[in-house]
Order: structure tokens, then C-alpha cells, then sequence
């Protein structure tokens, strides 16, 4: 087991350092970098401006030294004016102070950059936005495993069956319809007051707002509520419930028909007794590797519901980044996304060994 988890580990490592380096070479694409310039000096800059700003800047070096410098292994740059002043990557980092400088100041010494967005170191950021976000996460799970554990189980319990038939067509249902046109739905059917449920029991004064739930979550930052943060959470768990839902179903299918059921059925063993003692078990492990892979896709996948709900996550974050080429904050998403989806993955592949025997004896 220590041997398999030093292998992922190792795999992981040279998984994030490719993948960042991927993302570092696209956002400092020459036109990338351009835009930049001009949305930080002026957007009627001369090309020879835009270079000099550049070269003033540090983006003019080559793209791997700059990689290895973000990374922190390779030396800051450092540049001299002719008054004598001294700027540079580590020295910005040093409040201006040269001194105080060291030699490198990349993401291996805790420095991820500064956003030109917010206007705020990016570790400041991302950690504020991740908190949002993981709240949000943990909320659409509490909502979306159990109900898609138990319309998968019921719906594989009797395979054929209308109740089959009813909670297959749920699964799908939800899983073909996006967060965009399900949040737009709830918005209109439960947050305004033109239109919808509202405006109905407004008239019927059943309650004293001008809407049911609120459509703007950014409140749930201070206080989160069952009216604020019931919308976004619906939208997300909705769209992955489906999904676990129909893997659930099919597992459990599988296991109904298996010999040792068909054994237990004929010795007199309760339905009851069978399904949970005997099918559960085995039933769950595809639905938990599944259910792994939800973590990151709800860290990233969170981008349109939170934007439209104008919650301020690391969706919404990342949304802000990539719309004013905040390059640096983009940066540090992708470091944070990619290790998120390579921690599940290795969390998800440790219970499967748990939950697996076959797995675990090999």
C-alpha cells in the first residue's frame, strides 16, 4: 500500500507539473501578454511601447525561465532604471525593498503573484473564494449523494419496474438539462416578483417579501440562509444527481443478478436483508468513485451557476480572471483546480481498494 500511494504521488507531482506548465504557456501567449500591457497602461499603447512595458515588466524574458521563476527554482528577474531604482518579481514582493528581497520568490516560496483584478496578493484571494465555494460544495453534497444514492438504489432494486421507469426518467432529465437553463428556471419560478410562484402568494399573503427565495446569493457571504442559498445549491445538485443517480442504478442492476443473491433469495433471506446486507455494499463502490470525481467538477463546474446567482466563489472568481486576463490569478486557479482533481483521484482510488477485496488481495 506504501508502495502504491509513493507511485501516485509521484505521478501527481509530474501530472501538476505538466498540466501547469501547459496553462502557464497558453496565458502568456504574445497576445495574451499584449492585452495585458494595454489594459494596465493604456490601450492606445505603441507596439514599442507595448515591448518596452513588457521588458520593464519581466515578460520579456523566455517563456520557461519565466515558468521557472513562477515556480520559484530559477532567480527573479531584475531590472534598473536609469535613476538608479531597482524593480523586479522579488522585489515586488518585498514591499519595494530591495533588501528585503530574496533571490527567488515563486509558488514553491508561497508567493502566487499579485491580482490585477482585485487588486490583492492572489493567495488572499483564491483563500477567501475557496472558503465560499467549498460551503457551496458542501451543501450540494449533503443534498445531491443521498438523493442520488437512494433514486439509484430504488430504481435498481427491481429493474423493469415503473418505479424503474419513474426515477430513470428523473436521472435523465436532470442530468440533459445545464445550470444555466435549470437556475433560470428556478429564478423565474421562485425569485421574481413579476412572474412565477411569488407574485401568487404575495396576493394571497402567504409571505411578506416581494419574492419566495432571493435570486442573488452574494448575502450568503455574511449569512447563509435557507432563502439565499436554496437556488444555487438546487442548480448544482440537480444537474450531478442525475448522473450518480443512472451509475447507481446500473451497479445496483449488476449486483441483483448475481449468484450469491439469487443464492440468498433461495435460502429465505428477506429483500430487505438482501439489498442491504448482501448488494449494498458491493453496489457502492462504482457510485463512490463516481462521487469522488464530483469534488472537482464542482470546484470548476460552479462557474455558471455562481455568476448567475452572483455568487462570489472560486467559479465567479475564476470567471473574473479570465474576462480581465488577470494572468497571475489565473495562475493559481489552475494549480488550485489541478490539485484538487489529483488529490480525489487519489482519495477515490484508496477507497476502492477498500471497498474492492478483489483489489486489495492483488
Amino acid at each position: 500500500m506504501l508502495l502504491f500511494l509513493l507511485r501516485r504521488v509521484g505521478l501527481m507531482l509530474i501530472t501538476a507539473l505538466c498540466l501547469t506548465l501547459v496553462v502557464f504557456y497558453l496565458t502568456n501567449l504574445p497576445a495574451k501578454l499584449e492585452t495585458l500591457a494595454k489594459t494596465q497602461a493604456g490601450s492606445r499603447m505603441t507596439d514599442a511601447e507595448v515591448e518596452n512595458w513588457l521588458d520593464r515588466n519581466g515578460y520579456s524574458s523566455n517563456v520557461l525561465v519565466r515558468y521557472g521563476e513562477w515556480l520559484g527554482v530559477v532567480p527573479g528577474w531584475t531590472r534598473e532604471a536609469d535613476d538608479g531604482t531597482i524593480t523586479g518579481r522579488c522585489v515586488n514582493f518585498a514591499d519595494d525593498d530591495p533588501a528585503a528581497a530574496g533571490d527567488r520568490c515563486g509558488l514553491l516560496q508561497g508567493q502566487w503573484g499579485f491580482s490585477t483584478r482585485f487588486s490583492a496578493e492572489v493567495s488572499d484571494v483564491i483563500s477567501a473564494r475557496l472558503g465560499a465555494t467549498g460551503m457551496l460544495m458542501l451543501w450540494v453534497l449533503i443534498v445531491m449523494v443521498p438523493m442520488s444514492l437512494i433514486l439509484g438504489i430504488l430504481a435498481g432494486m427491481r429493474e423493469g419496474s415503473r418505479t424503474d421507469r419513474a426515477l430513470s426518467t428523473v436521472a435523465i432529465v436532470t442530468t440533459a438539462t445545464p445550470e444555466y437553463v435549470s437556475g433560470v428556471v428556478f429564478i423565474a419560478l421562485l425569485a421574481s416578483s413579476a412572474v412565477g410562484l411569488s407574485p401568487l402568494l404575495v396576493n394571497l399573503g402567504l409571505i411578506e417579501g416581494p419574492v419566495l427565495f432571493q435570486g442573488n446569493a452574494r448575502s450568503a457571504l455574511t449569512q447563509i440562509t435557507f432563502w439565499n442559498f436554496t437556488l444555487p445549491v438546487m442548480t448544482v445538485a440537480l444537474y450531478g444527481m442525475g448522473y450518480i443517480a443512472r451509475i447507481t442504478r446500473a451497479s445496483m442492476t449488476e449486483v441483483m443478478t448475481q449468484q450469491y443473491i439469487r443464492t440468498a433469495r433461495l435460502k429465505g433471506v428477506s429483500f430487505s436483508n438482501i439489498v442491504m446486507k448482501h448488494a449494498l455494499r458491493n453496489a457502492l463502490i462504482a457510485p463512490f468513485t463516481v462521487i469522488m470525481l464530483q469534488i472537482p467538477w464542482l470546484l470548476n463546474g460552479v462557474v455558471i451557476s455562481e455568476v448567475l446567482f452572483s455568487y462570489p466563489g472560486f467559479g465567479w472568481t475564476l470567471y473574473e480572471a479570465a474576462v480581465n486576463n488577470d494572468i497571475e490569478l489565473l495562475l493559481a486557479s489552475s494549480v488550485v483546480a489541478v490539485v484538487v482533481v489529483l488529490v480525489t483521484q487519489l482519495i477515490s482510488d484508496i477507497g476502492y481498494v477498500y471497498l474492492n477485496p478483489r483489489i486489495r488481495i492483488s
